[in-house]
C-alpha cells in the first residue's frame, strides 16, 4: 500500500482494493481507467501499456474509457479478475473529490459484455461440491444468456462434463480446493475460483437460490431438495450477485441435466472426433462443427454447437428434429425465407440480458426493436407447419405486440452509442422534451442571428460568435479589428492573433440555451431508463422467444447443409443395429475436392457380427473410415441428416475412440500410458449398447507385449462387453480371431499392386491384409531409397521367422502364423488424395 497520508482519491482506490481482494481495479478518473501500485505494473506488462508515476512516487498506467473492453479482455484472457470502479456522480463547481464505487467485477465466467465473447460460444461459470460419501454437485451457467443446469455427477466423471460444456471459471470451496482441482487435473477449467466455504454451506445456498426462484421446493423443477448440485447453483448464484452487481432476472430457471438422456462423450472422444475443435490446431475450421454450421446468427450456432456436443438418447426426441429438418429441407422456398430472416435478426438473448442487468445502451435496445419487427414475418412462415417441433416452436414464437410498440415510437432511427449523448428519443414520443429541444433549437437559432447583428454593427465582417466547453459562447475578433471593438465586449481570452469577448446579453442567452440542452439530455437518459427498465420487466418473454429464433436456425442450418451436401435422412432403431451404406467422412466430403472422396459401407447386426477388425496400410483410409462411422452415428442422434446414400442407425449410449496419442509429459505420462489409460476407460465402461473405435491399441510397447494386449482386449471387446467395434490394425495377427469370435469380421483397405507401385483404393472389403505396406509409405514421404533398400532386407529376414504361439486360459486361439510375403521393390501411392489421420 502507498505511504501515509493517501489523498482522497487514493483512499477510494484503496477502499475498492480492500473490498476486492485478489482483483484488479480499474480505477475511473475523468477520461481513462488508472491502474495504481502493483497493480499497474502487472497492467503495463500484460496490456503493453506506458508506465508512469503518479504524484512522482505513485507507479500508475492508464487506458482511455473507450477502449475498455478491449483491455478487459485481454486481462480475463490473462488469467486476471477486474474490478471497475466508476464515478458515480460528474464532475462540477464546488466538488473536491467525485464519489466512486465498484459496479462490476469482470471474470472469466461473469462476462457479458459482447466485445468479450465468443458470439458462437457459451461462456460458461460452473460450482463444484465435492461430497464425502456420494456424487459430486455440478452447477453451470452461462450470464450471457440465464441458462442454468445442475445435476450430480460421480467423481470419475466430472472433468469429462466440465470440458462438455467448456467452462470459463470454477468455483470451488477453499477449503476443498486441492481435492477438487485434483478431479478433473486431467482437463482443468480456465479459471478456477476458490470461494469461502460459507457460500457452499447448504442453508446459505438453498436459500439463496430458493429467494431467486420464489419456491420452497424445487421438486417442480426436476430435483430432490437435497441433491449437492443445488448447493453449487446457490453458491453460483451468491457470485454472480457478488460480481454483476445487477439483476439476475434473466436467469429465470434451471433445469436438471440428464446425462441418461443423451450420447454420452467423454473428453478424449470430443477430441479425437474433432467435435469442435481439430487435434492438430486447436482450430474450429476443420471440424464437425465448421462444417454443420450454417447458422445466422449467434444464438442458433451456439445452439449448434451444444447439440452436436448432447446428441439426444431417445428415438422419439431424434425422429421429432429430423422431422422438423426434413420439411425445412424439402421447403426451399421456406427455408430460404426464414435464413433472409434470421440474417436481419440480432442476437436477442445477449441483448436481452444487458437489457436485465442495466447494461444496455441505446443501440442495444434499437437491435431489439429491429428483432421485433421481425417476429410477425417469422410467425406468418412457421404457421399450418406440418411437423410437431415446428409446430410447438410456432406457439412459442410470442410476438411481443407491447414491446414492439414501445420502442418504435421511443427510439430515433438513428441511435447513439451512449444514452448520455442525447438525441435517442424520437420527437412526439414526450412533450415536456420537445418542448426543451424547441426551446435550445430557438437559442441557437439566435446566436446565428446575434452573430450577423453585430457584424453589421461593428463593421467587422470576420467577426465569429462560437462555443467551447471551455470558455461556454464568445465572439471572436481579430487583432487587426482590435481598435473597432465596442464599449460593451468584455475581454475573456487572448489567443495568438485574436482576442475573445463576451457580452451581458450572450451569456444571457448562453445560460437559456445550455440550461435547455442538459435539461433535454438529463430528460433523455431518464427516459432511456424507464424503457429499459421496462424491456428488463419482460425478460422472460424476451429469452423464450430467443430461444425459439436459436432453434429455428440451428434447424434451417442442419436442412442446409443436408440440402447442400445431399445427406439422407437415416432411420434411428433402438437396436444394435448399425447399417450405412456409401458413408462418407462430413468434414473430408466437404474439403476434398469434388467427387474424390471414396464412400463406404458398414452393416453390424446378429447375421453381420458386431466387431470389425480393419487391417491394411498407412494411409489408406481406415483411421478415416472408423471414424466417419462415429460421427454418422453421432449426427443422427443429433437429429441431422447424415452424409450417405442410406443409414441405419441402433441407438448408442456412448461412443468411446482409442485413436492416436501424444505424451503428457506434465502429468507424468507416456504415450503408452495415455493409450492404455484410454482402453482401460473402454473396457471398464462400454455396454452393449455402446460403439466403439480404435486405431491401434499396443504400438507403444514391444510387439509381443502389443499383439498380446490388442488380442485380449479385442476377446473382451467381442465377448464380456458385446459393443460395437471397428478395430483398425497392423497386427495382422488378429486375423486369426475370426475363427473363434462369431461375432467378429475381417475388412481391409483395398490396394492394387501394380508391377511398379502400389495404389491405394481407399475402398474396405471382406478379408485381411497379409501386410501394411509401411516401406511403400516412407518412400511416398521422401525417406532415402538406399535407407528403404535396406528397410526391405530387414523386414524380409525378420518376416521369415515364425512367431511364438500359446493357447489363452480364457478362450482357445489357433496358432499365430506370420507368412513371409512377397518383397519387390514397388512404388507406392494413393487412388486419391491422403486422408487425414491415418497412422
Amino acid at each position: 500500500m502507498a505511504d501515509a497520508p493517501l489523498t482522497p482519491m487514493m483512499q477510494q482506490y484503496w477502499d475498492a482494493k480492500k473490498a476486492h481482494p485478489g482483483a484488479m481495479v480499474m480505477f475511473r478518473n475523468g477520461d481513462f481507467y488508472e491502474l495504481f501500485e502493483d497493480d499497474a505494473v502487472v497492467g503495463s506488462r500484460v496490456l503493453g501499456i506506458r508506465l508512469t508515476k503518479r504524484d512522482e512516487k505513485i507507479p500508475m498506467a492508464g487506458v482511455p474509457i473507450e477502449k475498455l473492453e478491449h483491455y478487459l479482455g485481454i486481462l480475463i484472457r490473462s488469467g486476471h479478475r477486474v474490478a471497475v470502479c466508476e464515478q458515480m456522480e460528474e464532475p462540477g463547481p464546488g466538488k473536491k473529490i467525485i464519489r466512486r464505487a465498484v459496479s462490476r467485477v469482470v471474470t472469466a465466467g461473469t462476462i457479458t459484455e459482447d466485445e468479450l465473447l465468443d458470439p458462437r460460444r457459451a461462456n460458461h461459470l460452473a460450482a463444484v461440491l465435492r461430497t464425502k460419501n456420494g456424487p459430486v454437485g455440478l452447477a453451470w451457467v452461462d450470464p450471457s444468456t440465464g441458462h442454468f443446469f445442475a445435476c450430480d455427477v460421480d467423481s470419475s466423471r466430472l472433468a469429462d462434463e466440465l470440458a462438455r460444456i467448456v467452462t470459463a471459471e470454477c468455483l470451488m470451496m477453499e477449503s476443498d480446493a486441492n481435492a477438487v482441482t485434483a478431479l478433473f487435473a486431467a482437463h482443468p477449467p480456465k479459471t478456477t475460483t476458490p470461494r469461502p466455504d460459507w457460500t457452499f454451506d447448504p442453508v446459505t445456498a438453498t436459500n439463496a437460490i430458493r429467494q431467486h426462484f420464489g419456491v420452497s421446493t424445487f421438486t417442480g423443477f426436476g430435483f430432490d431438495d437435497h441433491q449437492p448440485c443445488l448447493i453449487a447453483a446457490g453458491a453460483i448464484l451468491h457470485y454472480l450477485q457478488e460480481t454483476l452487481r445487477a439483476s439476475l432476472a434473466h436467469v429465470r430457471r434451471i433445469v436438471r441435466h440428464r446425462a441418461d438422456s443423451h450420447l454420452v462423450l467423454d473428453e478424449v472422444t470430443r477430441r479425437s472426433l474433432e467435435l469442435t475443435r481439430t487435434l492438430r490446431d486447436n482450430n474450429r475450421e476443420g471440424s464437425l462443427l465448421a462444417v454443420m454450421d450454417r447458422t445466422v446468427t449467434p444464438m442458433g450456432a451456439r445452439f449448434l454447437h451444444d447439440a452436436l456436443l448432447a446428441p439426444f438418447n431417445s428415438v422419439t426426441a431424434i425422429d421429432a428434429r429430423l422431422d422438423a429438418v426434413e420439411e425445412l429441407l424439402r421447403e426451399h422456398a421456406l427455408r430460404g425465407d426464414l435464413r433472409s430472416l434470421l440474417e436481419t435478426a440480432s442476437d436477442l438473448q445477449r441483448l436481452t440480458t444487458r437489457a436485465s442487468t442495466g447494461r444496455a445502451t441505446p443501440r442495444d435496445l434499437g437491435s431489439i426493436s429491429r428483432t421485433l419487427q421481425l417476429l410477425p414475418k417469422f410467425k406468418a412462415k412457421l404457421a399450418a407447419r406440418r411437423s410437431a417441433l415446428l409446430t410447438e416452436l410456432d406457439g412459442k414464437l410470442e410476438l411481443c405486440p407491447d414491446l414492439r410498440e414501445l420502442l418504435d415510437a421511443s427510439l430515433c432511427d438513428e441511435l447513439p452509442q451512449t444514452a448520455k449523448e442525447g438525441g435517442l428519443i424520437r420527437e412526439g414520443y414526450h412533450a415536456e422534451l420537445d418542448q426543451l429541444r424547441s426551446l435550445a433549437k430557438s437559442g441557437k437559432d439566435w446566436i446565428l442571428q446575434y452573430q450577423a447583428t453585430e457584424v453589421t454593427r461593428t463593421a467587422i465582417n470576420s467577426l465569429k460568435v462560437g462555443y467551447n466547453q471551455i470558455d461556454g459562447y464568445y465572439i471572436e475578433i481579430t487583432n487587426a479589428n482590435e481598435t473597432r471593438v465596442p464599449e460593451n465586449y468584455k475581454h475573456q481570452k487572448t489567443l495568438k492573433g485574436a482576442k475573445r469577448y463576451y457580452t451581458s446579453e450572450l451569456r444571457e442567452y448562453e445560460e437559456k440555451i445550455l440550461s435547455a440542452d442538459d435539461k433535454a439530455k438529463a430528460l433523455e437518459l431518464e427516459l432511456f431508463t424507464q424503457i429499459r427498465n421496462h424491456i428488463a420487466a419482460q425478460t422472460h418473454r424476451l429469452l423464450t422467444t430467443a430461444e425459439t429464433l436459436a432453434t429455428i436456425d440451428a434447424l434451417q442450418s442442419l436442412a442446409d447443409v443436408a440440402a447442400a451436401r445431399n445427406y439422407v435422412r437415416p432411420k434411428v432403431v433402438a437396436d444394435a443395429t448399425l447399417d450405412i451404406r456409401e458413408g462418407r467422412h462430413p468434414v473430408l466430403d466437404q474439403t476434398l475436392p469434388a467427387g474424390t472422396f471414396v464412400p463406404n459401407d458398414v452393416r453390424f447386426g446378429e447375421a453381420d457380427g458386431l466387431f470389425w477388425l480393419i487391417t491394411g496400410p498407412n494411409m489408406a483410409g481406415k483411421s478415416t473410415f472408423i471414424r466417419q462411422v462415429a460421427l454418422i452415428t453421432l449426427l443422427a442422434q443429433v437429429g441431422s441428416f447424415v452424409p450417405a446414400a442410406a443409414a441405419t442407425i441402433g441407438i448408442t449410449d456412448r461412443i468411446f475412440t482409442r485413436v492416436g496419442a501424444s505424451d503428457e509429459l506434465s502429468r507424468g505420462q507416456s504415450t503408452f500410458m495415455v493409450e492404455m489409460t484410454e482402453a482401460a476407460n473402454i473396457l471398464n465402461n462400454a455396454t452393449s449398447r455402446s460403439l466403439v473405435i480404435l486405431d491401434e491399441i499396443g504400438r507403444g510397447t514391444s510387439t509381443y507385449d502389443g499383439v498380446s494386449l490388442a488380442w485380449a482386449i479385442t476377446e473382451h471387446l467381442h465377448s464380456v462387453s458385446g459393443c460395437r467395434t471397428l478395430f483398425a490394425t497392423h497386427y495382422h495377427e488378429l486375423a486369426t480371431l475370426s475363427n473363434t469370435l462369431p461375432n467378429l469380421r475381417n475388412y481391409n483397405v483395398q490396394v492394387q499392386e501394380l508391377e511398379q507401385e502400389v495404389i491405394f483404393l481407399h475402398k474396405i472389403a471382406p478379408g485381411n491384409a497379409d501386410k501394411s505396406y509401411g516401406i511403400h509409405v516412407a518412400r511416398l514421404a521422401g525417406v532415402p531409397e538406399t535407407i528403404l533398400e535396406r528397410a526391405e532386407e530387414v523386414l524380409a529376414a525378420l518376416e521369415s521367422k515364425p512367431a511364438p504361439t500359446g493357447k489363452s486360459k480364457r478362450y482357445i486361439k489357433p496358432p499365430v502364423e506370420m507368412i513371409p510375403p512377397e518383397n519387390p521393390k514397388r512404388k507406392a501411392r494413393n487412388a486419391g488424395p491422403s486422408l487425414f489421420g491415418e497412422g
